[in-house]
């Protein structure tokens, strides 16, 4: 099994390793960063359910602080990852850094969760809004047929995964594209908004308060369901590797993309509460949606239209992260060699790509995907909490290690605290979603042992393995990259 190194690789050829072999080139500037995050982390959330926070908090004006308050801990949370990610600029996220703090086996159960449930569900749930959405204005006095979502579903993932795979800059470019339209559509949100607190309309705002639920439970869930909508924010550490010149664009992409999406998701949320009452905020499966057609008229449907293309933007994202982070749980031996490797003429990892995509298809067949989300949340805190404690251990295991990016040690400290409040509140609010999830992630365990840790004494596995990988190997005209592996 690979270690995962804390010093900066040198600069080579952006086609070669360390030691000749081949990678992937650095392409990806301050603004392709800036643009990864906000169009991950501005998805279908703020579109068709803000109305998560407004259930658990209760109130027009909780609900406003708890999304304020998501976007503070999402800055505070992105500024730990970019100490960890300029002090361990490997891609891969939080598996990079659960692996150099606590060893193989807890980052390999975060692979096997974000492999099973996290990642292939999120994008699945994305395409599958992103269909729903774009037939929507052909079916307009009925659901469009659940096999026509779906496949429309499967044909965009299908797509995207291609565009991944023929080239990154193509993929980026996609990727800002699809972010200016749902910036644009976030404009005219906001736009109609002020226009009705122009005319000097606040009845929705004369009692913000009311309704108030203060309970910790009540607050850990709304949390959740605002830190949902906020999810990606951690993504652009996957891609590190690809990053140009990481120790500086990385903490740059984060100030101008986290600032901007809370000032966006606030102010959108203020709209949404100057038009809608909160009882038709809950009534509402898509916020906007609804927002549209009572403010836009004629042209109300262009909410939906943006909605598809939010989450078009939102999916390309997550399948550009999401299988960099399969790519090097494989070249450091938590997944098959395959998986690790390089197209030579595209230098895109397109065998991670394919397996990405083939998983997220599966998810297509369960039309219940969306029962996923209360287990989802529960896992990526546990996570993310022991990353940041790993951040914390690495401060004392290894003090004098070069950290071009060093955060005060309050910030870590009190990022980790929300996350033990997270992790911890829930337990008696949804104690069924918690026990499975902790489930799943104990079912990783044995999987470790017998296919990573006891592989190779089992000469007909490993052989089978082997075999597999050289196929795979001459189908994808693949290299890997034996730089960070043993």
């Amino acid at each position: 099994m690979g270690r995962l190194d804390s010093e900066t690789p040198a600069e080579t050829s952006p086609m070669m390793g360390d030691n000749g072999g081949i990678k992937m080139k650095k392409e990806l500037g301050v603004m392709n960063g800036v643009a990864i995050i906000v169009g991950i982390i501005i998805g279908s959330g703020i579109f068709v359910s803000p109305k998560g926070v407004l259930v658990y908090s209760g109130s027009i004006g909780l609900s406003l602080i708890i999304w304020a308050l998501c976007g503070l801990l999402s800055m505070v949370g992105a500024l730990c990852y970019a100490e960890l990610g300029t002090m361990i600029p490997r891609s891969g996220g939080d598996f990079a850094y659960i692996h150099e703090s606590f060893g193989p086996l807890p980052a390999f159960l975060f692979i096997w969760v974000a492999l099973l449930i996290i990642m292939p569900t999120g994008n699945a749930i994305q395409a599958l809004t992103f269909a729903y959405y774009i037939l929507q204005p052909i079916y307009t006095t009925c659901h469009p047929p659940d096999d026509l979502v779906r496949l429309v579903a499967a044909m965009v993932i299908c797509f995207l995964t291609f565009i991944n795979c023929y080239n990154v800059k193509w993929a980026s470019m996609v990727q800002e594209i699809f972010t200016g339209a749902k910036i644009i559509a976030l404009i005219i949100i906001i736009a109609a908004g002020a226009y009705v607190l122009g005319t000097g309309d606040f009845s929705k705002y004369q009692q913000p308060f009311e309704g108030t639920r203060l309970d910790p439970g009540r607050i850990a869930l709304a949390l959740y369901s605002g830190m949902f909508s906020y999810a990606g924010w951690n993504y652009l550490n996957f891609v590190v590797e690809e990053l140009q010149d990481p120790f500086r664009n990385l903490p740059r992409a984060i100030y101008i993309s986290l600032p901007l999406v809370t000032i966006v998701y606030l102010l959108a949320n203020v709209a949404y509460f100057a038009v809608l009452s909160p009882h038709e905020v809950l009534a509402s499966n898509a916020v906007a949606v609804t927002f549209g057609n009572r403010m836009l008229g004629a042209a109300s449907w262009l909410m939906p239209f943006f909605v598809a293309c939010s989450t078009f933007g939102g999916l390309n994202g997550g399948i550009f992260a999401s299988s960099r982070l399969f790519f090097v749980g494989a070249r450091e031996g938590c997944l098959p060699h395959a998986l690790a490797m390089i197209n030579v003429k595209r230098l895109t990892p397109v065998p991670s790509l394919v397996f990405l995509c083939f998983i997220t298809l599966c998810m297509l067949a369960t039309s219940d995907v969306y029962a996923l989300i209360n287990y989802i949340s529960f896992v990526e805190s546990l996570f993310i909490m022991l990353s940041t404690a790993g951040l914390l251990y690495l401060r004392w295991k290894m003090p004098d290690a070069p950290r071009p990016i060093k955060v005060n040690i309050v910030l870590p400290i009190l990022f980790l605290l929300v996350c033990v409040f997270l992790v911890t509140f829930p337990i008696y609010m949804t104690p069924v979603e918690v026990g499975v999830a902790c489930g799943i992630i104990l079912s990783g365990v044995p999987v470790y042992l017998v296919c990573v840790l006891w592989r190779r004494n089992v000469s007909c596995f490993d052989a089978l393995m082997q075999s597999v990988n050289n196929a795979i190997q001459k189908l994808s005209n693949g290299v890997i990259d034996t730089s960070k592996m043993d």
